[in-house]
C-alpha cells in the first residue's frame, strides 16, 4: 500500500457532536484511547485512526472491496473549548478537514472557533458534515442545512460540500466517501531537507520487558516535507530542558532512525503524507508521555537555531469567536501577552514592538522558527484563550 496517494484529514467541531462516533464508523477504530478521554467522554489529545479507501464500481468503502486508492490518516481534535491549543497543533498537521455539525444543535460557540482555526491555518478543503439527522425532523434539517449555508458564506467553505448524515445509524457514510475521494491530494516537497513535526511521542514498552528487547523512543506525527530513511541520523529540536543553577535552557537531542512505521507497516523509507511513527534509539524515558511534542525533527545539523524571540507579520479576524457573544478583535498592543500555535507546539509570548502589522515577541517559550510559517494568534479573554487572528514569521 506504500504507493497510494496520501492525505491527512482532521475531524474537527463542537464537543458532543459526534466527531469521534463518526471516526469509528469510517476506520472502524475508536481514537479515545486514553483512559482519561473514556472516562470524561471527550477528546484530550489528538486521535489517531488510519485507513484505506477502497472503489468498488461507482461505489467507495474502507471495507477493502475492490480496488485501493487512497490512504488516509484522520486526525481527531479535541471540541471542547478548554483544549483549543490542542486543536491547532492538530490543525498544522492536516491537509482536509471535516467539519462536524450536529442537526440537533446547529453552529455552537467551538464550531465558529474551530471553523476559524481552519481558516488560521489556511486549510481550504474542507468537507462539512451535518450529524445526527436521524433525531431531527426533515423541516429542522432543511432549516439547520440553510443555516450552515449562511454561516460559510464568503469563506473559505462556501461551496464545500454539505452531507447529512446519521454516523450512530450509518446513513450516508457512502456518500462522506465520495467526497473524501474528490478531495485534492496536495503537493509536497521531496527534494528538500526533512521536516518532521511531532504530535505525539510515547514509550511503548510494557512494564516488565527486559532490557535487551526494549524498544527506543517512539515519535508520532506528520513528515512536512523532505524524505526519512531507516538509519539516517536525526536531531530533534527545541529537545530536553535542562535546568542548572535557576536557568533553564533547551538540549537538542541526536538519534538515529531504528524503524519507520505508517500505521501497522513497517517501511524503510517516509515520504510527506500520512501520519507517521519513528523509532529511534533514544532512552524511552526521554519520549514518554507526549514529552517531546511540539518539536521538530530533521537531519543532524540541518534545523534552524531555537530562539526566544520571532518576528511576524499578523492578520486580525474581525470578531472573537467561540464566545455566546462575539466580540470585536481589538487591536494589538505593545507589551500584551499573545499565545502563538506554531507547528504543533505553543508558546506564549509578550509583545515589544509593532510596526503596522508586523509584530516582534518575546517567547516565554522557545521555538524553531521556519520562515513563512502559518502561525494561529490567540489571546486571553475572560479567563480563555481565544483565537484573534493569524500570522507569519518573517525571522
Amino acid at each position: 500500500m506504500t504507493n497510494l496517494p496520501e492525505i491527512n484529514i482532521g475531524v474537527v467541531g463542537h464537543i458532543d457532536h459526534g466527531k469521534t462516533t463518526l471516526l469509528s464508523r469510517l476506520t472502524g477504530k475508536f481514537t479515545d484511547t486514553h483512559s482519561e478521554e473514556l472516562k470524561r467522554g471527550i477528546t484530550i489529545k489528538l486521535g489517531y485512526a488510519e485507513a484505506i479507501l477502497s472503489q468498488d464500481g461507482k461505489t467507495f468503502n474502507i471495507q477493502g472491496k475492490g480496488k485501493p486508492i487512497k490512504y488516509i490518516s484522520f486526525i481527531d481534535a479535541p471540541g471542547h473549548e478548554m483544549l483549543m491549543a490542542t486543536m491547532l497543533s492538530g490543525a498544522a498537521i492536516i491537509d482536509a478537514a471535516i467539519l462536524v455539525i450536529a442537526a440537533n444543535e446547529g453552529i455552537k460557540p467551538q464550531t465558529k472557533e474551530h471553523f476559524i482555526a481552519l481558516q488560521a491555518k489556511n486549510i481550504k478543503n474542507i468537507i462539512i458534515v451535518q450529524n445526527k439527522i436521524d433525531l431531527v425532523s426533515k423541516e429542522q434539517a432543511q432549516k439547520s442545512y440553510k443555516e450552515i449555508k449562511e454561516f460559510v458564506k464568503g469563506t473559505l467553505a462556501e461551496n464545500s460540500p454539505i452531507i447529512p448524515i446519521s454516523a450512530q445509524q450509518r446513513v450516508n457514510i457512502d456518500k462522506l466517501l465520495e467526497e473524501i475521494n474528490n478531495l485534492e491530494i496536495p503537493k509536497k516537497e521531496t527534494n528538500t531537507d526533512p521536516i518532521f513535526l511531532i504530535a505525539r511521542s510515547f514509550d511503548i514498552n510494557k512494564p516488565g520487558k527486559s532490557i535487551e528487547k526494549l524498544n527506543g523512543g517512539v515519535l508520532g506525527g506528520i513528515l512536512q516535507k523532505g524524505t526519512l530513511k531507516v538509519g539516517d541520523e536525526i536531531e530533534i529540536k527545541p529537545g530536553i530542558v535542562i535546568k542548572k543553577a535557576n536557568q533553564t535552557y533547551y538540549e537538542t537531542l541526536t538519534t538515529k532512525i531504528l524503524s519507520l512505521h505508517k500505521g501497522s507497516e513497517s517501511v524503510k523509507e517516509v515520504f510527506p503524507g500520512a501520519s507517521i511513527s519513528i523509532e529511534t534509539e533514544l532512552d524511552p524515558f526521554l519520549t514518554k508521555t507526549d514529552s517531546l511534542t511540539g518539536g521538530l525533527v530533521s537531519l543532524k545539523g540541518k534545523l534552524p537555531e531555537i530562539k526566544s524571540t520571532v518576528k511576524i507579520k499578523s492578520q486580525l479576524f474581525e470578531k472573537v469567536l467561540g464566545t455566546e457573544n462575539s466580540k470585536k478583535v481589538e487591536p494589538i498592543k505593545t507589551k500584551e501577552m499573545l499565545m502563538l500555535s506554531v507547528n504543533t507546539t505553543i508558546s506564549v509570548g509578550t509583545v515589544e514592538k509593532i510596526n503596522n502589522q508586523e509584530l516582534e515577541l518575546n517567547l516565554n517559550i522557545p521555538i524553531v522558527p521556519i520562515k513563512n510559517e502559518n502561525i494561529g494568534l490567540a489571546r486571553n479573554i475572560d479567563g480563555h484563550w481565544r483565537l484573534i487572528g493569524y500570522g507569519e514569521i518573517i525571522e
